[in-house]
């Protein structure tokens, strides 16, 4: 009877091999190869559209290690991804734990997180077009609102007259940065705030009513028992968003001349690889060092932030 059960389970076992299949087909076919592939290439000094190409050793990685371009690019992803970081954890953090407050007993929870999650189904390529039309130069509803209802103009001297003119948001670097940091931000907020709110949900309701019995208020319970439970879920959210910075490629590209002007301080990684790839020299090989270089320094950074966020505080052993 045990063998028959044994057999049975076998073939079960087998069909098992017949469902993975097919995903382990795509996933040889559209992650696995393009990784190895552009590996392989990243040793080579392949351009345009020729066929052949000769292997040049580690001449494409000396190469990026010494481009000022690769650096300026990978300062100006930090800077904007800090920009819009910052405050999208800071306002998912209050939004999550006012949503999750059963004391409060909100109406409609459901509903607005529902509309501040909508943001982040949105495709990045129509948003980037979307802000735009809305601070362009000189007639966007942005100069328009600040020229006809705020009388804020930008204020020019030419010749030596003072002339007021509508703000050009995609000629200052500032302006350009915070743009689409905020766009980041208001992509991505709404899904930090989704993660959190599981990650509160998790902490168990005893700790919250132990702490209530003590007398400790909502700013205790919330400071001593729900940030540090959180700790977790906190890194997980940073290292993702951090993983998403390093590949930022579609807002500042559309948002700018596809180059990440001006003065390519809107270029990011991702930017400067794909100019490199797809535009002027079609440099394959080193695009794909490059892309080899933003995964080590992603890889470098994650691990920094795991080491400087995991909880070293060691129980204390019962005497």
């Amino acid at each position: 009877m045990a063998q028959k059960n044994i057999g049975a389970e076998t073939r079960i076992n087998r069909w098992g091999y017949f469902f993975v299949f097919p995903f382990v087909l795509v996933y040889v076919l559209f992650s696995l190869y393009p990784t190895l592939y552009t590996f392989m290439i990243a040793f080579t000094d392949l351009k345009g559209l020729k066929q052949t190409y000769n292997f040049v050793g580690w001449a494409n990685f000396i190469r990026l290690v010494q481009d000022q371009y690769f650096w300026g690019a990978v300062f100006n992803t930090f800077i904007m991804w800090g920009w819009n970081f910052v405050p999208q954890l800071g306002v998912a953090l209050i939004l999550a734990i006012w949503l999750s407050d059963i004391r409060l007993r909100l109406k409609g929870k459901g509903i607005f997180r529902a509309i501040i999650y909508m943001p982040n189904l949105l495709t990045a390529a129509s948003v980037a077009m979307l802000f735009r039309s809305l601070f362009a130069y000189p007639i966007g509803p942005v100069n328009q609102f600040l020229q006809n209802y705020l009388g804020m103009y930008d204020v020019v001297v030419r010749d030596g007259a003072t002339i007021n003119e509508a703000f050009q948001f995609f000629r200052d670097v500032t302006m350009s940065r915070g743009i689409v940091a905020f766009i980041q931000w208001w992509m991505w907020y709404g899904q930090t705030v989704i993660l959190l709110m599981a990650g509160i949900t998790s902490i168990s309701n005893s700790l919250y009513e132990s702490a209530v019995v003590d007398g400790a208020n909502s700013w205790q319970t919330t400071w001593y028992i729900t940030l540090p439970m959180l700790r977790p879920m906190m890194l997980f959210i940073l290292v993702t968003s951090m993983i998403g910075g390093m590949q930022m490629l579609e807002i500042p590209f559309l948002l700018t001349d596809m180059r990440g002007g001006p003065d390519f301080k809107i270029r990011t990684t991702s930017v400067y690889l794909y100019n490199m790839a797809f535009q002027g020299v079609n440099d394959y090989a080193y695009a794909a060092a490059i892309s080899i270089g933003m995964f080590l320094i992603t890889i470098v950074f994650a691990l920094i932030i795991y080491f400087f966020m995991q909880d070293r505080t060691e129980p204390k052993s019962a005497k």
